[in-house]
Formats: structure tokens, sequence, C-alpha cells
């Protein structure tokens, strides 16, 4: 929302003052400066100048410097900060600032939170799901030897990999946790809301965590694919199986054999060391990383490819076969394609 818009917006439609506040020439220009490339929606540039503008004092930077880290333009999302913005705004005599904090208190009054042990449950718009922690560690990340000859070209060479600790859902997004962030279920396979999500692009994924996190205030995202598959292994937990949680298959995974060619309810195969279940079979599950090689170098906290034409996918799925679920297997897709077999497990 530019300053000549808001400024008829106070004018016209809430009929109030704009109360003087002084301001250097120079913070004037930046911050106009910052409005023309918000405006054009050049939120890379408009960002640090806006940032300048609104710490120089200037009150409608500081409106729509919470509007960025709100919406995550030019910036990571970071709710925290665009209240902050919006409470200094506030300060200042801004009623749509006052309006925008009365509007995200709303919304964060309908999450809860509830830690138990290693687990966190949320609850949001009356669905709840679990993460679980995940204590860091170093495996190593490819084709191990327990993986023998169906290791594909793209799991080698193996390479050792360091994390931190993180938190990974304990099941894939389901359909009725989707619907309540997005007020919609685009899923083929429906009838059961605590069926994995699927029929999500990446790009879709994106919208989903931004809203929700929007909703929690919190951080959530999709899991790097190093992270996917410690988690998958077991973590610091790991018993060195070829699926997750077992080395037949059946026991952990939904796939061609046994599937019926549709998905399954959540949770209801066994879980693997960490508890974490269906990271074989179901749905096949988005990573934040663009798909590429692997380095075969040690590596910390590794984001995979800085480029590239497909996003990452782990785990296998209800269409998949034995060799397709296996920890280490990894495939990509473009961003914006739609499966009836892909989902999403998020990460914190």
């Amino acid at each position: 929302m530019g300053r000549y818009f808001r400024i008829s917006l106070f004018l016209l439609a809430l009929g109030i003052a704009l109360t003087a506040f002084a301001v250097t020439d120079e913070i004037v220009r930046i911050a106009e400066r910052a409005d023309k490339l918000y405006v054009e929606r050049r939120y890379n540039e408009a960002f640090p100048l806006m940032k300048q503008a609104a710490e120089g004092g200037d009150l409608i930077s500081m409106f729509n410097l919470a509007t960025m880290y709100y919406e995550g333009q030019g910036t990571a999302q970071n709710i925290s900060q665009a209240r902050y913005w919006w409470q200094q705004a506030a300060n200042r005599g801004d009623n749509l600032a006052k309006e925008m904090l009365n509007r995200l208190d709303m919304q964060q009054s309908r999450v809860t939170v509830v830690k138990n042990g290693d687990k966190t449950i949320y609850t949001v718009n009356g669905v709840s799901f679990t993460m679980v922690t995940v204590e860091g560690g170093t495996f190593t990340m490819g084709a191990t030897p327990e993986q023998g000859s169906d290791a594909s070209i793209d799991e080698k060479p193996a390479q050792q990999v360091t994390l931190s600790s993180f938190s990974i859902g304990q099941t894939e997004v389901t359909q009725a946790l989707w619907q309540a962030v997005m007020g919609r279920n685009p899923s083929n396979f429906t009838g059961d809301l605590q069926r994995p999500v699927e029929k999500v692009s990446w790009n879709a994924c994106q919208d989903f965590i931004s809203k929700l996190n929007r909703l929690t205030g919190k951080t959530f995202r999709l899991p790097t694919e190093a992270e996917w598959e410690y988690a998958a292994r077991g973590g610091n937990r790991s018993k060195g199986y070829k699926y997750s949680g077992s080395n037949t298959i059946g026991d952990v995974a939904w796939y061609t054999s046994n599937s019926n060619s549709q998905t399954h309810t959540v949770a209801t195969k066994a879980a693997n060391e960490l508890g974490l279940y269906d990271m074989s079979g179901n749905v096949w599950e988005w990573c934040q990383d663009w798909y590429g090689s692997y380095s075969g170098e040690a590596q910390t906290d590794p984001k995979g490819s800085m480029y590239g034409l497909s996003r990452v996918y782990r785990g296998g799925s209800l269409y998949g076969n034995v060799r397709g679920c296996r920890v280490s297997y990894r495939y990509g897709y473009t961003p914006s394609n739609t499966f009836n077999d892909i989902g999403l497990r998020l990460a914190l």
C-alpha cells in the first residue's frame, strides 16, 4: 500500500487528519523512492529504503514496512517485526495500523500451542498437528550400503552432512489442516480429511506456509532435502533401515502393492525411530531445495543447489514401487505442477 494511496485512504475513507511529525528532507526523499519501488512491486529494492525511512520516523513507511514483514515482501516473513512496526505506527496515531494489530490478535487467538516432551502440538482454527523435535547430528546422505544396487546415480556420491536441530511434522499435512488454513481442499482423494493433502504444487505449498505463519506467528517452512533424509532415517536414533522405520516396506508404507491406488489416513502404518509416520509411501513430499547433483563433500546445514528447474520431492507414494520408497531415493519436478500423489510435510 503506497504513500499516496494511504494518504487518500486516511482522508477520504477514515476522515482523519494526519499529524505532522518532523522528519528530515533526506528521509522524505528516501520514503518517496521506497514508495515508488513498492508500488512497482520491486520489493527487494524497496525493503532497505522502507526500513531506513521507517527508522527515520516516517509514519507511512512504518506501516508499509510492517506490511512487507507480514507478507514476506523483499525479506523473510517475520510476524514479530510486522507487529513491532504496526505498533510504532499505531503509537503515532495511525488508526489503520491499530486495525491491523487487532486483526493479528484475532488471528493468533485462534491458535493454541502445547508442548509435550520432544513434541509440540499446534491447533489452528480447530485442527491440530504435531511437530517433533529432531536433535542435530551427522549422517551419511545418499547411497549408503543398505541401499545396495537399488541406489540411483543421483544418490551418488554419498556425502557426510551435519545438521543443526530442527522440528518436522509427525505426519504429512492433512486435508483438514490445509482446509483450515486455506479455506478449501484441492485433493483428489477426498472423503476423509485425515488423508494427506495432494494436488498441491511447490508454489501452492509456499502460499499455504505463508498463511500458516501469519496465523501462528511462527516460521514454518518445507524441510531441506538433507533434513528430510536425516529425519526419514531416524536421525541420531537411526537403525540403518532401507525404508523409513523398517526393512519391511509393508510395515511402514502405503505403496503400489497395498494402497489400492488411493491415499490413506495418515499415521496408520508404523512410525520410524523418531515417531514420524508415512515418510515412506502414501504421498511424495516436497522439499525446499532445487533438484541438483551431490558434490560428495562434507557439508553443514546444506540448502541444495542455488538454482534449477525442478524442486526436490521425497518418500515415494501410493503409486510407487519399493525402490522409490527408500529413504535415499530422490526426484524432482517443476514447482508449478500438481499431482494426486504429491503433498508436503512441515519443518520449523
